[in-house]
């Protein structure tokens, strides 16, 4: 038998034209979403482009390299005007302040240590923008995200991108079967210098601008700057204390320290020879607790806000399980196994790790080699 037209699919996996695909593509201003977006257009699909504008671009265009600034969105109009696709700029200003900004000025407060592009994907991005995706007719969902969406034998599954790194799965955790379903990502079976020939090819005037490095919102570069600003309380001093109990010197608020930290502690005497980090913030009496190098090892995690993106439900079948596990973005998948305890999920490391702090996430994967499937994750909120 012929395969009919109607049965075969497009590139974004839907059994009709492109002409006929409605996409909605995040535009922020940068080179990825600018491709996403103009070489859906070149495939013929009926491209809408959006920008969300997230925070006072006044303060943001002095930051080159931050994104979503007014540069960044008279880029993204640009790119749509010359692939002749309609391009609209939303204000989001608010609710990007109170499910992002101040969750991560609450978070340095509370002596955690945030991640506030999982938070802006979970929230503003795959939440909010998502829904306006639906409300405007759209098939879907595309960003210029470096992950890849596969379809599995039960529905969609999160894969680590071929650019390994590129690859932005630590930061799609959260992503939820239901988005899954709906998003999209062009770019995650390519790699960056392939998307950057790409965009010199589609006459993108982004082609060469540089990749955004900084939290977009920090326009000088200075987290504290931004928590200041929205919680003038905490600037408050507390005691640098060794693991001894010995009181140390005296701090200018724990918003200044992450767990693992070695320099700017403004000890005078360094309590011996073997260099001092941070390997305790405790908010609530306002101390800064530093000890040896090897005071920061830990195996033992306990998770919050999980997701989960394997086979099944999240639940107590998982105990026991083998998985592998990034603590953090720029670290490969480590082995580890899930183990319930009460109404509690713990991840047990193999093998001890530095630095680990509440507040980051904990991001699981197949164990495998490859360890290519996301499996979801969660939240840190203290470690052993």
């Amino acid at each position: 038998m012929f395969e009919s037209l109607t049965d075969k699919k497009n590139s974004l996996g839907f059994a009709k034209s492109e002409a006929d695909t409605r996409v909605v593509v995040a535009m922020s201003g940068g080179v990825d979403s600018s491709v996403c977006a103009a070489m859906l257009a070149r495939e013929g699909y009926d491209v809408i482009g959006v920008t969300l504008q997230l925070y006072d671009h006044g303060e943001a265009i002095q930051k080159a390299k931050a994104c979503c600034a007014g540069q960044d969105i008279y880029d993204a109009k640009r790119v749509a005007e010359e692939h002749g696709f309609p391009h609209y700029v939303l204000d989001y200003e608010s609710s990007f302040r109170e499910q992002v900004i101040e969750d991560f000025a609450d978070t340095y407060l509370k002596g955690a240590t945030p991640i506030p592009c999982v938070r802006c994907n979970q929230t503003v991005k795959f939440k909010d923008l998502l829904q306006v995706a639906r409300d405007l007719g759209a098939d879907c969902m595309a960003t210029g995200h470096y992950i890849k969406r596969v379809e599995g034998e039960s529905g969609a599954e999160l894969h680590r991108a071929y650019d390994g790194g590129k690859d932005q799965s630590y930061f799609l955790f959260a992503t939820t079967r239901e988005q899954l379903d709906f998003l999209r990502f062009p770019l995650g079976h390519m790699d960056k210098s392939e998307t950057r020939r790409l965009a010199v090819e589609l006459g993108l005037n982004v082609a060469a601008k540089p990749d955004s490095q900084d939290i977009c919102f920090v326009p000088t570069g200075k987290y504290t700057d931004v928590i200041e600003k929205i919680r003038p309380e905490a600037a408050e001093p507390g005691d640098i204390v060794h693991m001894d109990g010995t009181v140390l010197g005296q701090h200018r608020g724990v918003m200044y320290y992450t767990i693992g930290q070695r320099r700017g502690l403004g000890l005078k005497d360094g309590s011996g020879t073997d260099p001092l980090f941070v390997v305790a913030i405790d908010a609530e009496t306002k101390q800064v607790i530093v000890g040896p190098r090897e005071a920061l090892e830990r195996d033992t995690l306990w998770l919050e806000g999980m997701n989960w993106l394997g086979e099944g439900s999240f639940g107590a079948h998982l105990d026991g399980v083998k998985i592998r596990v990034k603590v953090r973005s720029t670290r490969p998948p480590a082995p580890a196994r899930l183990e319930l305890r009460g109404n509690e999920m713990v991840v047990v490391l193999d093998a001890p790790d530095v630095g680990l702090s509440p507040g980051q996430a904990c991001v699981f994967y197949e164990d495998r080699n490859d360890a290519a499937r996301t499996l979801g994750g969660g939240w840190i909120t203290r470690t052993a």
